[in-house]
């Protein structure tokens, strides 16, 4: 069978929810390997619509097994709620599929309390956007070894003790920001009903994902956010604060990298951004609004607004190569119908003169990278009800066959459509063949 890691090849946004969700009847094992909860991913099965942020996707399968991956923050209290809202809408025995890394990092309330505190105070042209759930201080708690592992909920008089020490070294930060800085107990006692539920779900999930490759089952590795939002390969400084690309999937499952067989880069069919940072393809006109009200841009975890601009070709291309990318699966084509004429950012123009690449490291000086478009037609046909390629108006193939031509990857998927059946598939990852699921 096949290990296959799903990547946002964008700023994040661009319909992981629903492609991994696809590609989970064929998986045995659906791992998110990084982020916390403010990577939210919505599904649509029938009419019914189901947001997911620390679960994988994965989750509404009743065969497959789901792992949070030690490359994760959790936050306790959500996870548990998002397991009972789950149970309220009948989906039962969520608890029984779901393993948890005991090396995963604990968001905690006051990682909580400093993210919204920074975030509160910062200059607006420093703020960096983030969801306010914690994520940013609690990576900062891993690196610099004072955080705490999910492992310690076995042991609450134990984690009593580290939560002490972290409280130490924030005290300077949250005093400084204006806030008063929690007490031990505050932060410890609500743990204990929470430590109940979720300390049998706790394993060594490296070995649990290691054991079903060997064992030759199908392993699905999720990614969270995108590619341009990397702490390393992002737009820094505006950033998430782990590695969405390929290359986090097996540090964060918990695997080498020789088990990966394929990479599978989702982009929209335009690009999306939600909070600050550059956006050299954003669209402020007439366009940019109806990609924003006809694609319903509004952050599935936050409500925020989502910028909107063209498709940024170099940036996708960026993202195929620092990942690895084998293939793309193509998400809200059905968007661009009703405009006349399409934009797409082929090049830059720079100081050292026209490129192709992205040139990441200027894009956040204004007027040292400017986006070079070629204009192609559009269409006003309807496509929701397209299950094969052929069904597609011309134009909209032509687009296709553009961005497969420039990206220099085959497309794999295509969706016209919010709902799994929405989808045309022309080659999937774990069989090899063609069909829609």
């Amino acid at each position: 069978m096949s290990c296959v890691v799903v990547v946002g090849a964008q700023w994040g946004d661009e319909g992981k929810g629903k492609i991994v969700d696809i590609y989970t009847e064929f998986a045995d094992v659906v791992v998110r390997y990084a982020g916390g909860a403010n990577a939210g991913h919505t599904l649509v099965v029938g009419d019914e619509k189901v947001v997911v942020r620390l679960l994988p996707s994965g989750i509404l399968r009743e065969s497959t097994q789901c792992v949070l991956g030690q490359g994760m923050v959790v936050d306790p209290a959500v996870l548990l709620s998002e397991i009972e809202s789950l149970a309220k809408g009948g989906r039962t025995g969520v608890e029984q599929r779901l393993s948890v890394s005991d090396r995963a990092h604990l968001i905690l309330p006051y990682h909580i309390l400093v993210d919204t505190l920074r975030e509160n105070s910062a200059a607006q042209d420093r703020a960096i956007g983030t969801t306010k759930k914690g994520i940013g201080p609690a990576y900062e708690d891993k690196v610099r070894r004072t955080g705490i592992r999910a492992g310690a909920l076995r042991d609450l008089d134990g984690l009593a003790a580290l939560v002490e020490q972290a409280l130490a070294a924030w005290a300077p930060t949250i005093t400084a920001l204006g806030g008063e800085v929690p007490s031990v107990a505050s932060v410890v006692e609500p743990l204990r009903p929470l430590a109940e539920r979720i300390v049998p779900m706790l394993t060594n999930t490296s070995k649990l994902v290691d054991d079903a490759v060997k064992a030759k089952k199908s392993v699905l590795l999720e990614g969270a956010q995108g590619t341009l939002l990397d702490v390393d390969h992002g737009t820094y400084p505006f950033v998430t604060s782990s590695s969405p690309v390929a290359g986090g999937a097996p540090t964060g499952a918990g695997i080498g990298p020789n088990r990966v067989d394929t990479v599978i880069g989702i982009t929209k069919a335009y690009t999306t951004r939600v909070g600050a940072g550059p956006f050299p393809t954003e669209s402020d006109d007439d366009n940019g609004k109806h990609l924003a009200n006809v694609g319903v841009e509004f952050g599935s975890v936050t409500g925020r607004a989502r910028r909107t601009g063209w498709l940024d070709l170099p940036a996708l291309r960026y993202a195929v190569r620092v990942n690895g990318i084998d293939a793309l699966a193509l998400t809200k084509l059905d968007v661009l119908t009703g405009l006349p004429k399409l934009k797409v950012c082929t090049a830059y123009e720079t100081a050292e003169g026209r490129t192709e690449d992205f040139p990441i490291d200027l894009i956040g000086t204004p007027g040292a990278a400017k986006p070079i478009y070629e204009e192609l037609d559009g269409w006003t046909e309807d496509l929701s009800g397209v299950r094969v390629l052929d069904q597609l108006p011309s134009a909209a193939r032509r687009y296709i066959r553009f961005i497969e031509e420039r990206a220099e990857v085959p497309l794999f998927l295509l969706s016209v459509g919010p709902r799994r059946d929405e989808t045309v598939v022309l080659q999937n990852p774990f069989t090899g063949r063609a069909g829609t699921p």
